[in-house]
């Protein structure tokens, strides 16, 4: 008979954000009446920019003629999109990548997973608690031992390397989801010579690096020296660009990136990826791809930032509210997400409980995001700003 992977019963039967929509669709089903806004799931509401459904209009048609139909493509993506990648790093954050090292996805979310395959059992993995519950499921579900770091307003939610905590596989979130907290480059130095010093590997997301403000601050992993022999980063066209429906991302693995097999000989990661993508992915189709190509074109990032600036102006507003009310908070600056502490000592799920039954409005609990989030709730800039603004305004209300 067959049998299963017993590591799958070590995780939580329901993902967080299964939950909240449970209980979000109990409550309209028992008051249809209501006007439930939604601020929880980091879903965007805007559509495309224009020039992105141009191209894929474009794309769509060159698939009708038999002169220009594209079947498989390359499992790492089309050259075209790679090239331009590797362009948006040089112009943005002044790092040369190698076209080879960057592999085109769809989405951060699963190759956050999926990088997963290429490391051991045995390694120990570590977080920043609160975490985004992908890094943590993924790795349960492969038997790995986890490890958690508090990430704490005694710390301004960024934590640095603890000496005395040994890990092989180490996620960092920066912006952060959920706390909206950003690390600066010295913060990054200490993680990157703690990652050299101990042969760990630090998987650095980046899904959110296109709402750093300041130019202070960075937007890549690789911007930090030594980081191209320790880190690979994840990225997302989903917040980016609005493709949470579309579906593209991409990965980079450095060729200087190593880990060692069982012999304790150092072995390409940027290799193992390879082979692993070829194996099990079919590549992303050539019409989100040509879509995201026109991200980076000059009129793709005028209307993107538009898109962005748009969404910081919600978290604007919902930070005025928060400060108005004396309630303390994180994020919402270089970040679309706002990590308010619960009013009044109350816990997360509670908290839920009260603002939608009370006010209405949908967000995440932080005890979901795990033990250091309980007190806290997160608030997304995703809403519309009609939304946004009467959100704030039965928030400010309710409190």
């Amino acid at each position: 008979m067959a049998t299963i992977n017993d590591n799958f019963l070590r995780i939580k039967e329901s993902y967080l954000f299964s939950d909240i929509a449970k209980r979000v669709s109990a409550y309209t089903a028992a008051h249809p009446d209501k006007k439930v806004i939604r601020m929880g799931i980091g879903d965007v509401t805007l559509p495309l920019a224009p020039s992105v459904v141009e191209a894929m209009r474009t794309a769509a048609a060159e698939m009708g003629r038999q002169e220009t139909f594209h079947g498989y493509g390359p499992e790492q993506g089309y050259p075209f999109l790679r090239d331009a990648v590797a362009q948006y790093y040089k112009g943005r954050s002044g790092v040369d990548l190698d076209t080879d090292e960057i592999f085109i996805n769809d989405g951060a979310k699963s190759d956050v997973g999926n990088i997963t395959d290429l490391f051991g059992p045995n390694n120990t993995v570590l977080v920043t608690d609160p975490v985004y519950p992908v890094y943590v499921d993924t790795n349960v579900m492969s038997g790995r031992n986890i490890v958690y770091l508090p990430s704490t307003r005694e710390n301004d939610f960024t934590p640095l390397p603890d000496p005395s905590v040994r890990a092989d596989m180490i996620y960092l979130c920066s912006p952060n989801n959920p706390t909206g907290s950003v690390y600066n480059r010295r913060q990054l130095a200490q993680w990157v010579d703690y990652a050299r010093r101990n042969g760990s590997i630090l998987l650095f997301d980046s899904a959110y690096e296109a709402y750093v403000s300041d130019p202070a601050l960075p937007h890549s992993i690789y911007q930090i020296e030594g980081a191209r022999e320790c880190a690979i980063e994840f990225c997302s066209f989903s917040k980016m660009a609005g493709f949470t429906g579309t579906r593209c991302g991409y990965t980079v693995v450095p060729k200087g990136v190593t880990a060692l097999d069982a012999a304790g000989r150092p072995v390409p990661l940027n290799k193992l990826w390879l082979r692993r993508q070829c194996t099990k992915f079919n590549g992303v189709p050539y019409v989100v791809q040509r879509a995201a190509e026109a991200v980076f074109t000059p009129q793709g990032q005028r209307e993107v930032r538009e898109m962005i600036g748009y969404y910081m102006g919600n978290a604007a507003l919902m930070a005025e509210t928060l400060r108005g009310k004396g309630i303390e908070f994180a994020g919402g600056v270089s970040s679309p997400y706002i990590w308010m502490r619960c009013p009044g000592g109350m816990d997360s799920w509670k908290f839920f409980d009260l603002l939608l039954e009370q006010a209405n409005v949908v967000g995440t609990p932080g005890a979901g995001f795990g033990r250091c989030g309980e007190g806290y709730f997160r608030l997304t800039a995703f809403g519309s700003r009609e939304n946004t603004r009467e959100a704030m305004d039965r928030l400010n209300r309710l409190l």
